[in-house]
């Protein structure tokens, strides 16, 4: 059942981990058929990204993120124990860096990411901590908060959502149309009960299809300018 203030959740953006930015640009050239748009660095993590507008009338605010660390910058470990989407699992860092950028997770838009996390926590689900997180733009800064734990895990293989709440201001506000556009995602774990009864706590039944208990995999499909296409998410570690 869906918590009061939750109906407006929706699929935010689908995270692509590379091992290098310039790797993620030329994997989403040759999947996608385009260049992904600027993106930015995030301080507080230690990542920078690059961002595809993938809006689509089912999912009409939603972009794809190619993210990667951050060589340049200081280490997260400073201000955080771990980065965000198990980013610094070695096991995922040698799976990227052996295999090329991929699809690793999806992250949940909510009008009330404290709802959420609490819906969430009522299934015995840990979120993690709400960090109040930016990055710097040419039209001024991001603001949002989101849910982190302190050991980066994204929690079932990745297939429950991140939280996120943006302040005044969505990516997508100034995404420029790519001609990519996600039609659907689909969601497989050996617990898929859990993952339905998370998904529909958070309001977000009618937005992804979980399919019956079995390994765990995520499938995004899209609508490209070389063609439908459909990412398979990174297989469990």
């Amino acid at each position: 059942m869906s918590p009061d203030g939750l109906h407006r959740c929706a699929i935010d953006h689908l995270v692509v981990m590379a091992d290098t930015l310039d790797a993620g640009v030329a994997w989403c050239q040759r999947t996608l058929g385009v260049t992904p748009a600027a993106g930015g660095e995030h301080p507080l993590m230690g990542t920078h990204n690059r961002l595809v507008n993938v809006s689509s009338e089912a999912h009409p605010r939603a972009y794809l993120e190619i993210i990667a660390i951050n060589p340049g910058a200081r280490s997260a470990r400073a201000m955080v124990a771990s980065r965000w989407f198990d980013m610094d699992d070695a096991r995922l860092q040698q799976q990227v860096r052996g295999h090329g950028p991929q699809l690793i997770h999806w992250v949940a838009s909510l009008p009330d990411v404290a709802a959420g996390r609490a819906a969430l926590a009522r299934l015995g689900l840990d979120r993690g901590e709400i960090l109040e997180a930016s990055r710097p733009t040419p039209l001024g800064p991001l603001q949002w908060q989101i849910t982190v734990r302190p050991d980066g895990q994204r929690l079932m293989d990745g297939q429950l959502p991140t939280l996120i709440q943006w302040a005044d201001r969505h990516p997508c506000y100034s995404l420029p149309a790519s001609g990519v556009e996600l039609q659907s995602l689909r969601l497989q774990h050996p617990e898929a009960p859990l993952l339905a009864s998370a998904c529909e706590a958070l309001g977000l039944g009618a937005r992804v299809s979980i399919g019956p208990a079995g390994a765990p995999r995520m499938q995004a499909a899209f609508r490209t300018p070389r063609g439908d296409t459909v990412l398979q998410g990174a297989p469990a570690g």
